[in-house]
């Protein structure tokens, strides 16, 4: 069962405006990776569902997080279908991130007021998700689709659209300005944030480092 009520997973996403993403075989590390995340200063974690074992590493992981009163909000990712969300979802995911948008897990979320953040590529698909009570969509690969330029666009039409993009945020500080300038309600970050070399080498205090900075450089563009 989620920690975490849908209107705090949202709300922040919104203040901080970083969602980060890893996954990892090994329940230790991802551990040590989670507190450096936790301690640099992000407010939510999305651990993604794509090698074996995924779900044992990510139940440990959540547990590890209830049993130490962890105020970091864990997610899951690259989550496709709804059979998966809701075994996900019943070891404690508070908000569940997908590279596409499936109906079936936009209902089973609803259902259990659980944040549903769906991968999204077109404008008629962006509407699609938002009719399913979708608050913030995902855009990926988010260089592919555009960049910058399609978020700026698509809120012209549409300025109550949310979006996050995933894929192509690189931690540069111009590239973190570029996507927040054009409207982005935060960013999704994976290896260029949490970098293997820094997994590989135990390094957490290169990705505690990582997430302060980028951090300092969206609340630096939200001000200018």
């Amino acid at each position: 069962m989620a920690r975490f009520t849908r209107l705090e997973v949202y709300q922040a996403m919104f203040e901080s405006g970083l969602v980060p993403l890893f996954y990892h075989p090994d329940v230790e590390i991802s551990k040590q990776v989670t507190q450096a995340v936790a301690d640099g200063g992000a407010r939510v974690l999305e651990f993604t569902n794509r090698g074996d074992f995924a779900f044992e590493v990510f139940k440990e992981l959540s547990q590890s997080l209830v049993v130490n009163k962890s105020p970091l909000i864990l997610g899951v990712g690259s989550v496709v279908d709804a059979p998966t969300a809701a075994m996900f979802i019943g070891a404690g995911a508070n908000f569940v991130v997908g590279p596409i948008f499936n109906p079936e897990v936009a209902r089973l979320c609803n259902r259990r007021k659980i944040a549903y953040l769906p991968g999204c590529g077109t404008l008629n698909e962006i509407s699609q998700a938002e009719e399913y009570g979708v608050e913030i969509v995902k855009i990926f690969p988010g260089s592919a689709v555009g960049g910058p330029a399609f978020i700026k666009d698509v809120l012209g039409p549409c300025p109550w659209t949310r979006i996050m993009p995933t894929g192509g945020v690189d931690a540069s500080e111009e590239n973190i300005r570029s996507w927040i300038k054009a409207g982005a309600c935060c960013v999704g970050m994976g290896s260029k944030l949490i970098t293997k070399a820094a997994v590989t080498e135990g390094d957490y205090a290169s990705i505690n480092a990582n997430v302060q900075q980028v951090l300092a450089w969206i609340a630096a563009a939200r001000q200018k």
